[in-house]
């Protein structure tokens, strides 16, 4: 299944967010810069989506879909920050707002190229 970029980044800050605890709208909303009214349609959209389990007024959290797509996510952005840094010279410091470009490109061949590349690393 291929996501919007959006998508994509609420799948991030929700699993950013459930590493500190319960995660409800409004929480959501603050750290996608949104109003709550706004993630409450992302969530649902999410939800018939299978990648999150939203129950109003109690909260959301990823399904084991919606987790799983959320590493991806993450691992896609910091392999391009290893990249980066390590083969064209960037600076730690400058890699984060071309990274989250780049994590949204939707080939898993790349990604698995990229990984090779840079010797499958574990950590970032």
């Amino acid at each position: 299944m291929e996501l919007s970029i959006a998508e994509e980044n609420y799948i991030k800050a929700i699993h950013a967010l459930a590493q500190k605890g319960k995660v409800n709208t409004n929480t959501l909303a603050q750290s996608m810069h949104t109003k709550a009214s706004s993630a409450t349609d992302m969530l649902q959209r999410l939800g018939e989506k299978g990648l999150v389990d939203y129950v109003k007024y109690y909260g959301v959290s990823l399904s084991e879909e919606g987790n799983r797509t959320a590493l991806k996510t993450i691992r896609k952005h910091r392999l391009w920050e290893v990249f980066l840094v390590e083969k064209l010279g960037f600076g730690w410091d400058e890699v984060h707002d071309i990274a989250e470009q780049l994590e949204h490109v939707h080939s898993a061949k790349l990604t698995e190229k990229l990984a090779a590349y840079l010797g499958n690393p574990l950590f970032d």
